[in-house]
């Protein structure tokens, strides 16, 4: 028998989509809905309650700045001969249209007898009630790793330590794009065993 909290839990994760910044129309989020997103985040699963979630908060003209920054992070670390500026230009403006940029991180905390991976796990699972909520709320998100996010240079430029890991960017914004059909590749039933 099913509840009626499960079916609306199960709707806004069946109805969960990735929009990109560029599809975004730049409609502002009161900062007040960011800081209740990031509350859901609190409550993520956590072994021995390390809570090893950080999150960078970008917006209006620290937004734009971190475009152009990020755009400088990509030039001045890859290789002359395959550097592009169209890429550059990408990670410069892809923002434009955002409210709100968040970016994940792992933050490794001093007990070290709980695995990274587990930590990783949590920071995840932490940014996913961020991008439920955000469905929840008719907020567009979009999780991307892309540009620098997975490099050391973005570590430095955070400021974070040698056993952190930024898990990537969160875009938040407003779209006029309709909701698109959620498609997966394989039945559920193909994926679990049971026995």
């Amino acid at each position: 028998m099913t509840n009626n909290n499960y079916t609306i839990v199960a709707d806004v994760i069946k109805n969960r989509r990735s929009i990109g910044g560029p599809k975004m129309n730049g409609q502002k989020i009161p900062d007040e809905t960011v800081k209740e997103l990031l509350e859901l985040a609190h409550w993520a699963p956590t072994h021995g309650r390390t809570e090893p979630w950080q999150f960078h908060v970008y917006t209006g003209e620290a937004l734009l700045q971190f475009g152009l920054d990020h755009g400088n992070l990509y030039w001045n670390n890859t290789p002359e001969e395959t550097r592009m500026q169209g890429t550059k230009e990408k990670l410069e403006n892809n923002i434009k249209n955002v409210s709100h940029l968040v970016v994940s991180v792992m933050k490794r905390g001093a007990n070290d007898k709980i695995p990274q991976l587990e930590e990783i796990a949590a920071a995840s699972a932490a940014v996913q009630n961020i991008l439920l909520g955000a469905t929840a709320m008719g907020i567009a998100s979009f999780w991307n790793t892309g540009g620098m996010t997975l490099k050391p240079a973005m570590k430095q430029y955070l400021g974070l330590g040698a056993e952190d890991v930024v898990l990537g960017l969160i875009y938040l914004g407003y779209t006029d794009e309709p909701l698109k059909p959620g498609v997966r590749n394989t039945h559920p039933s193909e994926k679990v065993i049971w026995k």
